[in-house]
């Protein structure tokens, strides 16, 4: 028996293993991701129909309504909230959607009041619908980049 070609032989058993270990792994993450992705977005690949008249959303797993959606043609994401009076929109986005901070108000959010900057949104759009004209607010307290749909748009809308 070689003793050096018994030690090369445990190393590459050792290679070879490590390397099998990773790619499990590796197969694992890409078969669970897809699964796992779908059930914390379940509607980030919305499609709607051409001529559709209604959206139909699911749930997702904390039991939030989220999707995409356009402001003033820049991509967004919708998180419907009817406890909302107006649509809040986090103030770092403003610039992006093109939103004119205009008056300061005050605004009762589920954190407390908040000096939002109140906005005119030329045009929001989500599956089939497109509403123009929809106050909202800028709100500086909302790190996340998901804008809150609240009444001022909900109120134009049928739900079931």
């Amino acid at each position: 028996m070689n003793p050096e070609h018994d030690a090369d032989t445990r190393r590459l058993g050792r290679t070879m293993g490590f390397l099998a270990t990773v790619a499990f792994l590796a197969l694992g993450w890409v078969s669970f991701h897809g699964v796992i992705e779908r059930r914390d977005d379940p509607n980030r690949n919305l499609v709607v129909e051409p001529g559709a008249s209604e959206l139909v959303l699911r749930r997702d797993r904390a039991g939030h309504y989220r999707f995409p959606g356009l402001i003033n043609g820049r991509p967004v994401r919708f998180l419907l909230d009817t406890g909302a009076t107006h649509v809040a929109v986090p103030a770092h986005l403003a610039e992006a959607l093109q939103l004119a901070p205009g008056a300061r108000s005050t605004a009762v959010t589920a954190n407390g009041p908040v000096s939002v900057r109140e906005t005119a949104i030329g045009e929001r759009a989500f599956g089939p619908f497109r509403l123009t004209g929809v106050r909202g607010h800028l709100n500086p307290g909302m790190k996340e980049d998901e804008v809150l749909l609240g009444m001022s748009v909900l109120k134009h809308l049928d739900f079931a």
